[in-house]
């Protein structure tokens, strides 16, 4: 081994000075335990690491899940319980719902199916930018449900898609004016991602923690199913994907409104592809089972006692696809995405659970409700100004999971506390968690690799992203309340 890969000093040493400071120097405040108090320093140095990029974040939690068997915080001087405790995330199905999901996804990248989506949608209605940029958004949406790396989605599948569309038009990136069509494109392809994760639990990685949170929050009154998670979405979502394509093009129109070509060169990318091959035919038809069966549409056909667990349908889908030879066991071994997220959703999520029970979490939300409640308004406005906090403070984040997993339960407790339905505010919260990642170059995995590849800048990134984080949250906020309340979900 000529190399070793050492951990970024200064972001690894800013986190252990931080667990440090938190666990020895300030004092353990009156109504916390002081076990409550040291998960938190662990926890708090966790996030800090991944925020910091100190290592990789699978491997941040591996040392994170070792802290916690060996200082015994969940479980002083029970070293055997303290080390189940540690490894209790992996037991969680939601988890195992994720990784088995990401695998699934390698089925479209492999077989083409997803490309070939794409092409689809661009021949059919590509005849105008505007037309182009509609065709990726119901091609993302799509594929969304059973994709929950929104990063492969949107970045993997969809952004070559937009590459190849803006090198036939001409649009180079940094060229001033045929460049403005890539431009357009870029901040479009992206600003679908933020949306089409909101959409279903499995369309990213940490909703499936969101739906924990929200049943823990409520001692297991607010349970989202798929199928409750997919409805509710559905109607602000849609009105989302109509107008964002519309509001970039008032921000940065593009120079190139009329394409008349980009059908035909779909039609040659999709005849490049050739006839529908046998293992696209079976892929097609393992997510056309995957959603009936995470939708629930054989217990509403034939009754309860046909319902399949979204854990144990992922895991039919799977196997079938191996079974076939779709995929093979190597495939699985090769798909680090999923593995990654298993490890380090289960440390994260294993914090996150001990927070809760030993009263941290609790402790927090009263301190942030009750500064809220301190401004003596109703609880409509109070419960605005949490979800606005909430959102923007993704701009201290590099990660939607460390984001949700630092401060969606406090923020959910702390807004029951205020007065806010629980639906209501676990629902905004919850799909504010997907599309606050519009703000940023950094917000998630998606961002860098549309960013890098240099249609846009900096400044026209992140104003694209505050204009959409407006008409998001007001889409999101004004339709959605409407729907869910017409829907009898508050």
């Amino acid at each position: 081994m000529d190399r070793l890969t050492p951990v970024r000093r200064w972001p690894a040493l800013i986190s252990i000075a931080i667990t440090l400071t938190i666990w020895f120097v300030i004092p353990t405040p009156v109504d916390v335990t002081p076990e409550a108090w040291r998960l938190l320093a662990l926890f708090i140095g966790t996030i800090v690491a991944i925020i910091g990029k100190a290592m990789p974040i699978g491997a941040i939690a591996i040392v994170a899940i070792m802290l916690v068997a060996m200082t015994g915080v969940t479980h002083p001087g029970n070293s055997a319980a303290a080390l189940k405790d540690a490894l209790s995330g992996f037991s969680n199905p939601l988890i195992w719902l994720i990784g088995l999901s990401i695998m699934l996804s390698q089925s479209l990248l492999k077989t083409g199916l997803g490309a070939r989506i794409g092409y689809g949608f661009i021949a059919l209605f590509g005849k105008r930018t505007l037309g182009i940029a509609w065709a990726l958004t119901l091609a993302e949406t799509l594929i969304a449900p059973v994709t929950p790396s929104n990063t492969a989605r949107g970045g993997g599948i969809i952004h070559p898609i937009v590459r190849a569309i803006a090198e036939s038009l001409g649009s180079q990136p940094g060229n001033r004016e045929n460049g403005s069509t890539g431009r357009y494109l870029a901040l479009v392809n992206y600003n679908i991602n933020p949306i089409t994760s909101a959409m279903f639990i499995t369309a990213t990685a940490p909703n499936p923690l969101i739906v924990t949170f929200l049943a823990k929050g409520t001692d297991g009154v607010l349970q989202m199913s798929w199928g409750m998670w997919a409805v509710a979405a559905c109607l602000p979502a849609v009105v989302s994907l109509l107008v964002m394509p519309i509001v970039i093009a008032w921000l940065y129109p593009p120079a190139i409104t009329r394409t008349p070509d980009a059908p035909r060169f779909a039609r040659q990318k999709l005849e490049a592809l050739g006839p529908l091959a046998l293992a696209e035919k079976i892929t097609l038809a393992v997510f056309l089972l995957l959603l009936c069966l995470w939708a629930g549409v054989p217990a509403m056909l034939l009754g309860s006692g046909w319902s399949v667990n979204p854990t144990s349908a992922a895991l039919i889908g799977l196997s079938i696809l191996l079974l076939t030879g779709v995929l093979s066991w190597e495939d699985i071994l090769k798909c680090r995405g999923a593995w990654d997220t298993v490890v380090w959703f289960a440390a994260l999520v294993m914090m996150a659970n001990f927070l809760s029970k030993l009263g941290l979490v609790g402790w927090l939300a009263t301190g942030v409700g009750g500064a809220i409640n301190h401004l003596g308004v109703h609880w409509s406005v109070a419960t605005l100004l949490l979800i606005l906090l909430y959102v923007y403070s993704h701009y201290f984040f590099a990660s939607t999971t460390a984001h949700i997993t630092a401060m969606f339960s406090a923020f959910f407790v702390a807004g029951l506390g205020l007065g806010a339905p629980p639906a209501l505010l676990g629902m905004m919260l919850g799909f504010s968690s997907s599309l606050m990642m519009s703000l940023t170059h950094y917000g998630t995995g998606t961002a860098p690799i549309i960013f890098g590849s240099g249609y846009a800048t900096l400044a026209e990134w992140w104003k694209t992203g505050l204009v959409m984080s407006v008409v998001n949250l007001t889409i999101w906020g004004v339709t959605g309340a409407f729907w869910w309340r017409w829907l009898g979900y508050w």
